[in-house]
């Protein structure tokens, strides 16, 4: 069996093995299968309005994949893009009710903004990563905490006077489109997508496409051979995880000038970061497999508000299979056995 097969067999599997326990567990807790998956399929594409919505939930979980992934391919566990998320979220919204400008001067400004910040955030695990060697994983982790509180206190205190939220942004600074809202039936769906689509094509181009892409790829490989080889492992090291903040930040930049248009003083963390994880893993960390993954989580997360109301089964159910995806996906060693079995199997027996 070839690599390429493997490599889209397994998080398939996955996906079918996930779903399979999902309805043993619903069987042997009382509820109906097919109730539940016709109502989470009627939740996500009964209506228009739905598939807007679906296609809005995919956005930031196509940024926030985009993030874990590009750290994951040069050797680096970006555990904080919930952070970075939170932190490009903020700055976005902040530049979008601080100036008065233009559109085409606001919205791309507000943007980069979102960028920046993410990317600021995520420069710090990189620097500490390549100057001390302390483990990004722990630094980036901890600074999703300290994203949340700070940001907390600058809605409350400098942003707002003691409001919980900002004013709406001004429509300068708004992706939101009155064209795919109604097409949608008055969806929330904005033109965040084409620059979630816009930065999967950025990132296959950099890591397949470029010779820093390539230094990159190497760095993650193998660090010693790479610095043997001339590479600055340390600037790599710190690029990496600035790129990868950048799309973590781009990812709070689409809920906060896309879905929401404000920032609230949240309470705890919003989850896509979190997910970004689930869908890098499933999607294979690359850029056409995350697509694939993210608009397999949009479609299961907002599908499942439907269930409640019209199967009676808790959408915390969805919750669950999606957890039993990505278990199945990290245990894919067994899944591999599997298939290099199956094969051989099949190889014997046109032998004979």
């Amino acid at each position: 069996m070839s690599n390429t097969i493997r490599k889209i067999s397994i998080p398939v599997i996955s996906v079918l093995l996930g779903v399979i326990v999902g309805t043993i567990i619903m069987l042997v807790t009382g509820y109906n299968p097919a109730a539940a998956y016709t109502a989470l399929w009627n939740g996500a594409f009964g209506e228009v309005y739905f598939v807007g919505e679906v296609v809005r939930q995919i956005t930031p979980l196509i940024l926030a994949g985009l993030a874990v992934a590009f750290a994951f391919r040069t050797g680096l566990f970006n555990i904080g893009v919930e952070g970075q998320l939170i932190v490009g979220w903020l700055a976005a919204v902040w530049v979008g009710v601080a100036f008065d400008l233009p559109k085409i001067i606001h919205l791309p400004l507000a943007v980069l903004a979102g960028a920046a910040a993410g990317a600021l955030w995520a420069f710090v695990p990189g620097f500490l990563k390549a100057r001390f060697r302390v483990h990004e994983v722990i630094v980036s982790i901890m600074m999703n905490y300290i994203a949340l509180h700070v940001s907390n206190y600058l809605i409350r205190n400098v942003l707002t006077d003691k409001a919980d939220r900002t004013e709406n942004i001004p429509a300068s600074a708004s992706l939101r489109s009155d064209f795919l809202s109604s097409i949608t039936d008055y969806s929330r769906l904005h033109w965040g997508i084409l620059i979630a689509l816009a930065c999967v094509l950025i990132m296959w181009l950099i890591l397949e496409k470029t010779v820093k892409g390539y230094e990159l790829k190497a760095v993650g490989f193998n660090q010693n051979a790479s610095q043997y080889a001339g590479m600055n492992v340390n600037r790599n090291i710190v690029l990496s995880m600035v790129i990868s903040g950048a799309f973590a930040g781009l990812a709070g930049t689409m809920e906060g000038l896309g879905t929401f248009e404000y920032v609230s003083n949240k309470a705890g963390f919003t989850g896509v970061g979190f997910d970004g994880i689930a869908v890098a893993l499933l999607g294979a960390n690359g850029p056409l497999g995350i697509v694939f993954a993210a608009a397999l989580f949009g479609f299961l997360k907002v599908g499942a508000l439907n269930m409640p109301l019209e199967a009676g089964v808790p959408n915390e159910m969805v919750d669950i299979i999606i957890a039993l995806i990505v278990f199945f996906v990290a245990a894919n060693y067994m899944i591999r056995i599997f298939l290099e079995k199956l094969s051989k199997n099949k190889s014997k027996k046109g032998e004979k």
